[in-house]
């Protein structure tokens, strides 16, 4: 905007430090200094003879003024300087007036400009800002409910959703420094191009804050890697779907939980940083049950699956497994079903723990596959500290439970109703491994009490459609 020569002055009626400098005002007014004001809430006020009503407030927006009042000093169309709140030796000092303020207290603090209340600063920022929203905008008739609304379009995946206003896609996006236009990727099974606006939309609606945007974005692009097939585990008849796994200082900064019921409700950043990729699925992708979404049962996880993980304990962490130290934010992302116990409250020992597990481990998919499809191991507090109080590591642990899980071949016959079957490696009597190498991660995470762990299948297939755990580091 072009601004006037002189002075300029934005103040408010309803503050104090505003009425308080209407004299000063009028002095320098009255000391022929070309001064403008611009009024946000009266346009009687001051009486001065430049008094332009600002109550839409677009001057104040341009001119980024936080606080009245504020004294700005313009010389060719440009900002000089300027003096915020009343500070007598700074006013002097800006107009060149040696005596102004005389009677008036030395200081006092201004108010906050109606530029900045909450609620107020989005509008303007969208009224008069860079601010436009690229996606198609919807209206909704006025005496429909805009809840219902979301409902009856096929938005929803089945639990009512924040309806992603323009204020509220704003405020979603200012949780990123990334352009709105940046494009991701491309969102299976239509293969639909996802930009950051698209995310922040779908973040929205799942009821995240601004400050999860960062790792819902790293979610959506540790999804979108060819390593995780995306496609594949949407459109598999298995009964899982993403779950993702945060790691580092962002855990704490945006109040995720790693403690009791980690896996279940109760907690904002868990639910709905998992729920938004979801939702990116389905409404960017394409991706709803009974259509490309083939999963003869699903699960409860489908709707979200995302937790942290606890790093108070001395086992490496995913993030670091990933690469990353412990100072770096990051996302790891696995295939999971549904979450299977293990309860052991006798073993005080590593090697009676590991037994324990593995045992659990066998039922995977069914007690009688092998190699089927890849699990995670989450070691509640009670039982990691059996590890811990015997050193083991992260790896040591994670080998003996292979070790533990190789299973003679004649044991893993699963025949039909006409005949059994026959594993070529049954009558050689070779041992086959439950898992992949690399198909078992552990985890640290859960409630104090209780020596638990729990278990979460997840889901592989042979050859290079096979879905691998992918990290991202998170940025803000």
């Amino acid at each position: 905007m072009i601004l006037p020569d002189g002075l300029i002055a934005v103040v408010k009626r309803d503050c104090p430090t505003c009425v308080l400098v209407e004299p000063v005002l009028q002095a320098i007014e009255n000391a022929n200094h070309p001064l403008t004001v611009y009024a946000q809430d009266d346009a009687n006020f001051p009486a001065v003879k430049q008094c332009i009503d600002d109550i839409d407030l677009e001057v104040s927006f341009h001119l980024k003024v936080e606080t009245v009042p504020t004294l700005i000093r313009v010389a060719g169309g440009r900002e000089q300087a300027r003096v915020v709140g009343w500070e007598r030796g700074e006013w002097r000092a800006l107009t060149g007036i040696d005596d102004l303020g005389e009677n008036l207290p030395a200081y006092r603090p201004g108010c906050g400009s109606r530029s900045v209340e909450p609620g107020i600063a989005e509008q303007l920022a969208i009224r008069y800002g860079d601010f436009h929203v690229a996606s198609r905008r919807i209206d909704v008739p006025p005496l429909e409910d805009d809840i219902e609304y979301c409902f009856e379009r096929g938005w929803s995946d089945g639990l009512p959703l924040v309806p992603p206003t323009e204020v509220r896609v704003y405020r979603m996006l200012q949780g990123t420094h990334r352009a709105p236009a940046e494009v991701l990727g491309e969102v299976p099974p239509n293969l639909v191009p996802l930009t950051i606006e698209k995310v922040a939309i779908n973040a929205v609606m799942a009821g995240c804050k601004p400050e999860y945007l960062p790792v819902v974005i790293a979610t959506v692009e540790a999804a979108l890697e060819p390593a995780f097939c995306l496609h594949g585990l949407l459109a598999t008849t298995w009964f899982c779907g993403p779950m993702v796994v945060v790691n580092g200082p962002v855990r704490e900064a945006i109040g995720m939980n790693w403690q009791g019921n980690v896996l279940g409700q109760g907690n904002r950043a868990n639910a709905t940083i998992g729920r938004a990729l979801q939702l990116i699925v389905r409404n960017v992708g394409g991706g709803r049950p009974q259509e490309a979404d083939q999963s003869t049962f699903g699960s409860p996880g489908k709707l979200t699956f995302c937790f942290a993980e606890d790093e108070d304990t001395p086992w490496q962490t995913l993030g670091e497994d990933g690469g990353f130290d412990r100072d770096q934010s990051t996302v790891t992302l696995f295939t999971a079903d549904g979450v299977q116990g293990v309860v052991d409250q006798k073993s005080r020992e590593p090697g009676a723990l590991i037994d324990s597990i593995a045992a659990s481990l066998r039922t995977v998919d069914h007690i009688n596959m092998a190699n089927a499809a890849d699990a995670v191991v989450v070691i509640g507090p009670e039982h990691g500290r059996v590890f811990d109080e015997a050193l083991w590591s992260k790896a040591k642990t994670t080998a003996a439970l292979h070790e533990r899980l190789q299973i003679p071949g004649q044991d893993l016959a699963m025949g039909t109703d006409k005949s059994p079957a026959a594993l070529p490696v049954a009558a050689s009597g070779a041992l086959v491994p439950k898992f992949r190498a690399g198909g078992l991660q552990l985890i640290r995470a859960g409630g104090k009490a209780g020596l638990f762990s729990a278990i979460i299948p997840g889901w592989l297939m042979k050859g290079p459609l096979g879905s691998d755990p992918v990290t991202k580091e998170i940025h803000a």
